[in-house]
């Protein structure tokens, strides 16, 4: 394949995996519920997903005859499990009984370069000061912007906003390690792989907490898209565009994301856009934009004389 064709098939791939993610956080309101009208436990809803997941991923497996890792992909296969079939999904399940999924959006807006910055070091590349500088600006928004809305929610609303940044963190390094392993291994094994190694950790948790009471039926469509869509589907497309696009470049495609989970977040949980958080949500992605378009030079490599 031309670069430039596969380029732009990668960008088309990441933009698709964005948007079944960008359902993520509405999705996962629904499951979780509400401080007065609670369904699942977040718990639950992290490692249950991952269970369904990992069901479907060994079927995905046998029915291709994929191969398995070698013994050198293991650790970033462990990495990456941690980040997006551990980090992210428990932190943001916990988190999002206490927040809306529009407040939760802008929180999402610091991903791209988080992405980015992964990327960057994981592929020896070295990101010019502006870069960094962008980075920080944008944390600096997010940070902002928690802290604002904590003064009338109360420290509940605090610790969420923290788990939701520690799962930003989760996400980036289990997307930068997952694209690094789809260099070489089908992008569609790679999320497969790191499901069934969690599963020995997944699977009990995941029977330990389960619903004890009756639950909406919306909790349970709310679990099962999470669990088909952003657990598995959702990271065929996403790591096959990072690793055809290339991870700092593709990761430009998740500027879209927190506008997409908002407009999501109307319809199904009924919330409201208010211009604080519209307002937010652009000061931060407008950081990315520009830092997107900063330097990011390739580290020289000494050659031994």
């Amino acid at each position: 394949m031309k670069p430039n064709r596969q380029i732009t098939k990668g960008l088309w791939l990441g933009l698709l995996g964005i948007v079944i993610f960008a359902a993520t956080l509405p999705m996962t309101r629904l499951a979780v519920g509400t401080p007065d009208a609670p369904q699942m436990a977040g718990i639950f809803v992290a490692m249950g997903r991952a269970v369904v997941a990992a069901a479907l991923s060994a079927g995905f497996l046998l029915a291709t005859r994929a191969p398995l890792p070698q013994r050198h992909d293991w650790w970033p296969l462990a990495i990456t499990a941690g980040g997006v079939v551990f980090g992210f999904p428990l932190f943001t399940s916990v988190a999002m009984r206490y927040v809306e999924a529009v407040h939760a959006s802008v929180i999402v807006g610091i991903l791209p370069l988080a992405t980015a910055a992964v990327g960057a070091l994981l592929h020896r590349q070295r990101p010019s000061a502006g870069f960094w500088g962008c980075a920080a600006l944008g944390s600096a928004l997010v940070v902002a912007f928690a802290l604002l809305r904590s003064g009338s929610a109360g420290l509940s609303i605090n610790a969420a906003d923290a788990l939701l940044l520690a799962a930003m963190l989760c996400a980036a390094v289990g997307y930068g390690y997952g694209a690094r392993l789809s260099q070489h291994m089908r992008a569609e094994h790679v999320i497969c792989w790191a499901l069934l190694m969690a599963l020995p950790l997944s699977l009990p948790l995941a029977v330990i907490s389960w619903p004890a009471a009756p639950l909406k039926a919306g909790a349970w469509w709310g679990f099962a898209y999470v669990a088909v869509f952003s657990m598995w589907l959702g990271f065929f497309a996403w790591y096959r565009g990072l690793a055809l696009g290339g991870t700092v470049r593709v990761s430009q495609v998740q500027l879209v994301q927190p506008f997409l989970s908002m407009l999501f977040a109307l319809p199904l949980l009924g919330e409201k856009l208010d211009a604080l958080s519209l307002g937010f949500a652009l000061a931060v992605i407008a950081t990315v934009f520009i830092g997107k378009k900063m330097p990011v030079h390739a580290l020289a490599v000494r050659k031994a004389v």
